[in-house]
C-alpha cells in the first residue's frame, strides 16, 4: 500500500486523515470539487486535482496514471435538514458519485476501499447499536449512506477488493495545533456553540425539548476528529496486510444530550448562555450511541480526546483562531 486517493480531502475529517498519511509517509492524492471543502486546509505535501467524483472518466484517468492501491471516500452532501429539503442533490452526489468513483476503480489496482457512513443508516430508539443493528434511515442522507455501503459491498466482493465501512458518529474538535479544524456549520452542535459563545450575548436555538429521553433533549455520541482520523489510517492497514473487509462504528460509546454539551460549553465562559427551544427537526434522531466492542477488538484500538471538556476546548481553540 503506497498510492492512496482521498476522495472529499480538502473538507474537516479528510484533511485530518491527510495529516496522518502524510506523516506516514504515504503518497497522498486528493480530488474534491471544493463546494464544502476548503484547499487551505490540505497539506501541502499532498497532491490536489479539482475534480467531481460524477466526472468518471477524469477519476479513472487519475487512479491510473497515479497508481492509486487504495482510496478513502469521504467526498458526499453531509446535512441532515438539508437532505430533507434538497433529497435530489444528495441522491447525486452520495448515490450517484459513490457509483461513479466505484466505476472509476474498475479494472485498476485499487484492492482497499475505505468509505464514510454515518450512523444516521440505524433505526432510531435503539440506545446501543452494533454494526448488525436494525437498519432502518430516519433523513435522505441516511437513506444515501446506506445506499452506498451496500453498492460498495456488492462492487468490492464482485471485484475481490477488501473494503471498509466506518459509520461516523458525530466529529468534533480540531488539530492540537490549530491548522486544521471546522469551517462549514452543517448544523453541527460543538461548532454552533463555539460560534454563539463569540457574541457578546450568546442565544443558542435547541431543537425539541420534548423528546424521550432523562433532559427532553436529543442524545449523541460524538467523537474527537483525531481519534477518527487515527481509526481511518489503522483500518487501512488492516485490510491491507490481512485482506480483511469489516463494518465498524466510530464512537466513544458514550452519549450526550444537548443540554449536557451546552453545559460543557458553560464552563468555558464567563457570559451567560441563553437557549432558546424550538420545534424539532425533520430528520432528526432521539437518541444513538455506538457499541464500539467490535471497533476495539479488530482496530486494537483506544480513544485519546474523549473527555468532553478536551472536545470543547479544542473546538473553542479552533474557532478563536478563525476569528
Amino acid at each position: 500500500m503506497k498510492n492512496i486517493l482521498v476522495t472529499g480531502g480538502a473538507g474537516y475529517i479528510g484533511a485530518h486523515i491527510i495529516e496522518l498519511l502524510i506523516k506516514k509517509k504515504f503518497n497522498v492524492f486528493i480530488i474534491d470539487n471544493l463546494s464544502t471543502g476548503y484547499k487551505k486546509l490540505i497539506n501541502k505535501k499532498a497532491i490536489f486535482f479539482k475534480v467531481n467524483i460524477n466526472q468518471q472518466q477524469r477519476v479513472n484517468e487519475i487512479i491510473i496514471k497515479n497508481k492509486i492501491d487504495s482510496v478513502i471516500h469521504l467526498a458526499a452532501k453531509l446535512s441532515v435538514s438539508e437532505s430533507e429539503r434538497k433529497p435530489k442533490i444528495y441522491y447525486k452526489n452520495n448515490i450517484h458519485g459513490t457509483l461513479n468513483l466505484l466505476k472509476a476503480c474498475k479494472h485498476t489496482n485499487v484492492r482497499n476501499f475505505l468509505f464514510s457512513s454515518s450512523c444516521t443508516v440505524y433505526g432510531d430508539k435503539i440506545t446501543y447499536v452494533k454494526e448488525n443493528s436494525k437498519k432502518n434511515p430516519k433523513s435522505v442522507y441516511g437513506f444515501t449512506k446506506l445506499k452506498g455501503e451496500r453498492m460498495i459491498t456488492m462492487h468490492s466482493k464482485k471485484n475481490g477488493n477488501n473494503y471498509g465501512i466506518l459509520r461516523y458518529f458525530n466529529a468534533v474538535g480540531a488539530s492540537n495545533n490549530k491548522k486544521i479544524g471546522q469551517i462549514n456549520k452543517n448544523g453541527q452542535l460543538f461548532k454552533n456553540l463555539s460560534m454563539a459563545i463569540k457574541k457578546k450575548n450568546p442565544l443558542f436555538n435547541v431543537y425539541g425539548n420534548d423528546y424521550e429521553t432523562f433532559d427532553g433533549t436529543c442524545i449523541r455520541d460524538y467523537i474527537h476528529v483525531l481519534d477518527l482520523a487515527e481509526i481511518h489510517v489503522k483500518c487501512l492497514l488492516k485490510m491491507n496486510t490481512y485482506n480483511q473487509s469489516f463494518v465498524l462504528n466510530c464512537g466513544y460509546g458514550k452519549g450526550l444530550s444537548v443540554l449536557e454539551v451546552i453545559k460543557g460549553f458553560k464552563k468555558f465562559t464567563k457570559k451567560k448562555i441563553k437557549v432558546n427551544f424550538k420545534n424539532r427537526r425533520q430528520g432528526d434522531m432521539i437518541k444513538i450511541i455506538a457499541d464500539i466492542s467490535k471497533l476495539k477488538k479488530i482496530l486494537k484500538w483506544k480513544p485519546k480526546y474523549n473527555k468532553l471538556d478536551e472536545m470543547v476546548k479544542s473546538s473553542l481553540d479552533w474557532e478563536n483562531k478563525i476569528n
